[in-house]
């Protein structure tokens, strides 16, 4: 039987993964923000995974929730401003049911999804449409609840494709918070650099998915 799940040890090496290639992204980044914002999204998201990888070299866990939610702080405690609140956010809680598990499974991904989601939009009072990340989140989350019964390789496929097109679908969204707000619709034809970098992580998560799980 195929392999579909991933253990602790190789959780944490698949989000060393994503950091490094989150770093590597600091340009991509910060044109993005550049456009919309105040130009500082990708130094914030590289200084935040430097730290998380900082971090989770030096330690050992484990369970799951534990490894997400020491991210979650970590981006939290080492990223000033919107962004470091909004993705510590999304960490912390989307770790909250996931104390007691030792494998990253089709479940432990909904749950990092939904319950992040739930909290930035409860946190943020953000809504589907307001040209944030929620619009790459959100989508994401549906579609691996809609696939729950299905391995990893496949939810995470689809997960990202998902993401992906919500991330597209911002450009044709003007800006109801943040920076971005006060540009009306010159925010048109732009991305939203949070949609951009939970695109990423996730794409990340299924390049590192792939290459364990196929």
């Amino acid at each position: 039987m195929p392999k579909n799940t991933l253990s602790v040890a190789e959780t944490k090496e698949m989000f060393l993964y994503i950091a490094e290639k989150i770093i590597d992204s600091k340009d991509q980044l910060t044109e993005a923000d550049k456009k919309i914002g105040d130009g500082d999204h990708g130094v914030n998201m590289a200084r935040g995974f430097e730290a998380v990888h900082d971090k989770l070299s030096i330690k050992d866990y484990d369970s799951i929730g534990d490894l997400i939610n020491d991210i979650g702080m970590t981006i939290l405690t080492s990223v000033g401003g919107a962004a470091g609140a909004i993705f510590g956010t999304w960490f912390r809680s989307g770790a909250k049911n996931l104390i007691d598990k030792t494998e990253f499974d089709t479940e432990a991904l909904i749950f990092l999804l939904s319950d992040g989601l739930k909290a930035i939009k409860k946190r943020g009072k953000v809504h589907l449409g307001d040209k944030t990340l929620v619009d790459a989140l959100e989508p994401a989350s549906e579609k691996a609840k809609e696939l729950r019964e299905e391995s990893l390789n496949i939810v995470i496929k689809e997960t990202v494709k998902s993401a992906r097109e919500g991330k597209e679908q911002t450009k044709e969204m003007v800006a109801k918070l943040g920076k971005a707000k006060s540009l009306g619709e010159r925010s048109l034809g732009f991305a939203d650099p949070g949609a951009i970098s939970t695109y990423l992580i996730l794409y990340f998560m299924e390049i590192f998915v792939n290459n364990e799980l196929n």
